[in-house]
């Protein structure tokens, strides 16, 4: 068995068993996060309407908040690898403070993409070192804790359609501002989150790296790392369609009103995070390889109904397809960590900005192809995304003690 010493800074776990109150901490902080970050989504209509934008420019929206996020995510990952920074969160809250502000006052494109960059380096600092807070806390049950983190940010993209539709839709785009004041109060959970972290990182060089003999080799792992981001990439590039344009093909199908269109897109969104909660623990117990094929290639036969569904099939499938597709990312990001255990925040940042990144390269593609071929088209063409699935068939299996590897 070889032992790796290495001579950077890392968090090492205090507790015995998971710390729930923190867990329930940062859950509740990327609850608040998220809500802010999907009212984004939740007001194309909004945006579209006032400023006569075409699908593309929607697209691009899009684009400009999730490309900030997914390029810095990995960066800021592996520099609090060596650097662990506490008090970041905080701070990186600050930006979708401002962002949010300058949205509401927005009467510019330019400004409206600048708007939605600012909110996407929010969440670029707040993911990487958020999701390392979550490990440390999970008293060695990763995937319950990464279940636990997720579903407060899949519960608050739940939540961001209907404050939409009860306060932006009916008071205007000026309401946005309001939304801030959210933002101040996961500032203040997550200075305190940042106090209880602080004293629990000490130099990684008291730490090992501790390999077990049937581990995968590098070969094997960069192979694994590939197929994971491109099992990421179809997962959400498929979940762009539909958090980006579902609204917009309720409307256009069965003539929706926008309130009600993003009162379905609350349906789905809850379905996700309903899934996110259940893929992990299920990871801990059966293997997360399992959890990862089934979540993303058996989704496929709903993704190929739903666009021949009427109203309220399409409503039932969006269900099933967002609890089965959420599945997979708590087992897929875990399953990361593992291979790689010595690189957490990079590889933390890495997979949470790639979905990032997948998703608004695909709103961008999504809207020019709704724009030529038409909505309904777009359906049709994403259903097969699924099948891509299939790769997790050459994914290796991870030794029995994989779970006890240290937080970082």
């Amino acid at each position: 068995m070889q032992v790796a010493s290495v001579s950077t800074p890392v968090a090492v776990p205090a507790v015995a068993g998971p710390a729930y109150l923190v867990l329930g901490g940062i859950s509740l902080s990327h609850f608040l996060n998220d809500t802010m970050q999907s009212l984004i989504p939740s007001v194309y209509p909004i945006l579209k309407q006032n400023y006569a934008l075409d699908f593309a420019q929607i697209g691009l929206i899009t684009l400009a908040f999730q490309l900030t996020a997914s390029l810095l995510q990995p960066v800021i990952g592996h520099f609090t690898d060596k650097k662990p920074l506490p008090f970041s969160l905080a701070i990186g809250m600050g930006f979708t403070f401002f962002g949010l502000l300058l949205l509401s006052i927005a009467h510019v494109y330019a400004v409206i993409l600048v708007a939605a960059a600012l909110v996407g380096l929010g969440s670029a600092v707040f993911h990487p070192e958020s999701a390392r807070i979550a490990r440390l806390a999970s008293g060695g049950r990763y995937g319950l804790a990464q279940s636990v983190f997720q579903v407060g940010g899949n519960a608050g993209s739940a939540l961001g359609p209907v404050l939409a539709a009860l306060i932006v839709v009916p008071f205007g785009q000026p309401s946005i501002a309001w939304f801030s004041s959210i933002a101040f109060v996961a500032i203040v959970l997550l200075w305190q989150i940042g106090r209880w972290y602080q004293p629990r990182i000490v130099p990684r060089g008291s730490a090992a790296v501790t390999r077990h003999p049937d581990a995968p080799t590098p070969r094997r792992v960069a192979l694994a790392i590939g197929i994971l981001i491109v099992l990421v990439f179809s997962k959400f590039i498929y979940l762009s369609s539909l958090t980006s344009y579902y609204t917009f093909y309720l409307i256009e199908k069965f003539g929706v009103s926008t309130q009600g269109a993003q009162l379905y897109l609350f349906v789905f969104l809850g379905a996700n995070a309903i899934g996110t909660f259940f893929g992990g623990p299920i990871g801990d117990r059966i293997g997360r390889r399992y959890v990862i094929w089934f979540s993303i290639l058996g989704v496929l036969p709903f993704t190929l109904l739903l666009p021949f569904a009427g109203l309220l099939g399409t409503a039932l499938l969006s269900v099933v397809i967002g609890f089965i597709l959420s599945s997979a990312m708590p087992a897929i990001l875990v399953y990361a960590q593992e291979l790689v255990p010595h690189r957490f925040g990079m590889i933390s940042g890495l997979f949470f900005g790639f979905a990032f990144g997948a998703g608004g390269i695909g709103a961008a593609l999504l809207g020019e192809v709704a724009d030529r071929m038409g909505i309904e088209f777009v359906y049709q063409a994403c259903a097969l995304l699924p099948a891509i699935g299939l790769l997790a068939v050459f994914l290796p299996k991870m030794p029995g003690n994989s779970r006890a590897a240290p937080a970082r």
